[in-house]
């Protein structure tokens, strides 16, 4: 009722599925009346954004290309989610096959930000955030690939998780860039997304780059003191920061020193590369998955006499500007001549990246940043600047290239109106998700998601 009341103003979601939702429920209500043992999730609704399969579900990517796709089965993430009781509302929007920082790159409709319906939720995952931020769903699913969990999480003040590369199955997630791709949880509270995390995670036969690594109880140590646990402070993340973005981190910083945490200066010197390693890579990588979308198998195809004129017509007519412009950048730097150009040295850059942060962790527990360099901006104001929208990932793609878990989570509001959210992203060493959630949880519960 809520979504059918208030999702017209939002449009957080691409289309709802009452009766799987209610199917589940009356299962709930069933093993409850029976006195059985419930799941962890059991009665949870939950939103699924519209990349990830659902059984029966279309899954379009918000693309006009798969518009009336109808998923044959469930991403193991889904498959996990439900048989821990969670109950699936619907598919949210996103930026198209998750290539966008503000879901305008929807082949349908914008969302928008619950705070302020004016501005963007962020993306790629905008649509999992905002019903989560406009109490649409209690808990959802994003998609993060160079950020598109932890920025939507804060520019809607919420708690979004990226785990370790390989934490979470990818089986299900239609792929955009397959060495970046990750699926998460986005929700309210720290403790939301931990119990969510400890459901989907851990080693899948259906997807060969899962990690056989052990999951652990994650809420069983939220409440741990971080008395002695050292916080890195990168220098490279701050030079040049908007004031409103900064106060408000650096007054998170502070709490935690508060919180018995030693705050300890460091530097990951090659960040400045980090933009322009990652738009090399993950459009070289999209370009190849994308190229089996050409109408032949699956999705729309334009009717055309020639075969030439059937796959290029389908592509035009079916994916827009932004996943074009991918796809021909992606081309581009695989191509003869340029390979070893672009795509091997930002390779190597990447290498680059992941050892500063294998440095970093020799000295520290958890890097606190920024996760956004500004706060939620206006619908429009970004969409005809590529470039622009590329540097709202300018703190977060860093991590997806290394494969190490983030979180984001609200630490305050700016001045003046609207007060819109802002997020601070906290880094761990991979397969630290339990430290990263404690140190979260930990700033949750002495009020530093409502600093002034």
């Amino acid at each position: 009722e809520r979504i059918a009341q208030q999702d017209q103003q939002v449009r957080a979601y691409l289309g709802v599925c009452p009766e799987r939702a209610l199917a589940q429920a009356r299962k709930i209500d069933r093993q409850v009346a029976a006195g059985e043992p419930l799941g962890p999730l059991a009665g949870v609704p939950t939103a699924v954004k519209d990349v990830i399969l659902t059984r029966g579900l279309r899954t379009t990517c918000a693309s006009r290309i798969l518009e009336n796709y109808v998923a044959p089965y469930d991403a193991t993430a889904v498959e996990r989610l439900e048989a821990a009781g969670a109950v699936v509302l619907g598919k949210t929007n996103c930026d198209e096959f998750a290539m966008g920082s503000s879901t305008e790159n929807s082949g349908f409709f914008p969302t928008c930000n619950p705070h302020d319906l004016s501005r963007v939720p962020g993306g790629s995952s905008g649509g999992s955030a905002a019903a989560v931020a406009a109490n649409l769903a209690t808990v959802s699913l994003g998609s993060d690939t160079g950020g598109s969990i932890r920025q939507p999480a804060a520019l809607c003040g919420v708690v979004g998780i990226m785990g370790t590369y390989g934490r979470v199955s990818r089986f299900g997630l239609v792929a955009f860039a397959s060495s970046l791709d990750h699926i998460g949880p986005f929700g309210r509270t720290v403790r939301d997304v931990a119990r969510v995390l400890r459901a989907i995670a851990g080693r899948d036969p259906k997807d060969s780059t899962s990690a056989a690594v052990p999951v652990a109880d994650y809420e069983a140590t939220l409440d741990q003191s971080l008395r002695g646990v050292k916080v890195g402070v990168p220098s490279e993340y701050f030079a040049g920061l908007s004031a409103e973005i900064g106060d408000n981190v650096q007054k998170g910083i502070d709490l935690l020193a508060k919180l018995g945490c030693s705050i300890v200066p460091i530097s990951l010197p090659h960040t400045d590369y980090a933009i322009a390693c990652y738009y090399i890579i993950c459009t070289a990588e999209a370009s190849s998955n994308l190229a089996r979308y050409d109408g032949v198998r699956y999705g729309f195809r334009s009717p055309e006499p020639e075969l030439h004129d059937m796959y290029r017509k389908t592509r035009d007519q079916g994916f827009g500007a932004e996943v074009k412009r991918r796809i021909m950048l992606g081309t581009h730097v695989l191509s003869s001549g340029y390979y070893d150009a672009y795509y091997l040295k930002a390779q190597k850059v990447r290498t680059l990246i992941a050892r500063d942060f294998l440095e970093a962790f020799e000295a520290v527990d958890v890097i606190v940043t920024p996760t956004s360099p500004i706060p939620a901006f206006k619908l429009g104001e970004r969409v005809d600047d590529p470039l622009q929208m590329y540097l709202a990932d300018i703190y977060t793609v860093t991590a997806s290239l290394a494969g190490i878990p983030g979180i984001s989570v609200p630490c305050g509001r700016t001045k003046g109106e609207p007060r819109l959210p802002v997020g601070m992203q906290m880094l761990a060493k991979h397969f630290r998700e339990a430290r990263l959630l404690q140190v979260a949880h930990g700033f949750e519960k002495a009020g530093g998601f409502a600093i002034a």
